[in-house]
């Protein structure tokens, strides 16, 4: 795959995944750099490209932060071991108990894509926590390189516990119905897998490209899960077979789409080499009618 428009320089698949190594394995900004200027065939061609690939907080908001119709608040609620920090969005003007949601981050932390898809989701009538799930830590940084490195230091079992807070604090609050799903994004999408396995009163999951919970594990999920994958993401999507195989066996309710041609974070905007609008659209589409379907 190639893109070039606008004397914008060439995007290869192979530069696409120099970037996912080094976001997410073992490639650190050295060896990245060092192998896409291999690839870009010079150091000021690779120095053009890393904008393209890394997310970019100045593009645009889809919901804008001052937007009228939602109502947006900073908020704390009581985590597994301290105040855990958020943001919280509801329809402006709404009446009654809305259905709730909690937002959980890429390996970046909370950052304004992740605010703006809160804004999305209570445009779209929900009650939305999008929540930092970096507090103990002292919170996301501006550099996103320094999220991903204190991404890695977090507790596994405390963050499950953290997310599990975070259901329950929606659970609970005054203008929601009761019910509340959870929707995840790469990093965030293995958490909410996680949580399925250990939050049975989690009503609905959605992950999007997000590691897939240990076969072991899959019989104490209770909530029905929407699992979205990039047809182009190699690593996340070799646990799909052994996931569905142990969802189908314990009788699970589920529903798998596979996007062909697109990437790893291709719902993410801000990211121009990555981001493919048909199938961000469409599996938004499908996120808020599952949604509506379990949160009613």
């Amino acid at each position: 795959m190639t893109e070039q428009s606008a004397g914008k320089p060439a995007i290869t698949q192979a530069m696409i995944k120099a970037y996912d190594d080094y976001t997410h394995l073992t490639l650190d900004r050295r060896g990245f750099m060092e192998r896409l200027t291999r690839l870009a065939g010079s150091g000021a061609a690779a120095a053009a490209i890393v904008p393209l690939l890394a997310a970019n907080s100045a593009r645009a908001a889809i919901v804008p932060a001052d937007d009228a119709r939602v109502e947006a608040f900073d908020a704390t609620f009581p985590g597994a071991d301290g105040e855990m920090d958020a943001y919280l969005v509801l329809p402006a003007g709404a009446s009654g108990p809305l259905p709730a949601v909690l937002v959980i981050h890429e390996n970046r932390g909370l950052n304004q894509h992740i605010r703006d898809v809160a804004r999305r989701l209570a445009v779209d009538g929900f009650l939305a926590l999008a929540v930092d799930f970096l507090s103990p830590l002292g919170g996301t940084p501006d550099n996103e390189d320094k999220a991903r490195e204190m991404i890695g230091q977090l507790d596994g079992a405390e963050t499950t516990a953290n997310a599990k807070a975070a259901r329950a604090f929606l659970a609970g609050h005054e203008r929601s119905n009761g019910k509340v799903g959870a929707v995840g994004f790469c990093w965030g999408g293995g958490l909410v897998n996680q949580l399925a396995v250990h939050d049975p009163e989690l009503d609905a999951g959605v992950a999007y490209y997000g590691r897939q919970a240990d076969a072991g594990e899959v019989g104490s999920i209770e909530a029905p899960l929407m699992l979205h994958y990039a047809g182009l993401d190699e690593r996340i999507n070799a646990g799909i077979d052994a996931y569905r195989a142990a969802l189908e066996a314990a009788g699970k309710a589920f529903e798998i789409h596979v996007y062909d041609g697109v990437n790893h974070a291709f719902n993410n905007d801000t990211s121009e080499a990555r981001y493919d609008k048909a199938a961000a659209e469409l599996a938004w589409s499908r996120t808020v009618a599952f949604f509506r379907q379990h949160l009613a």
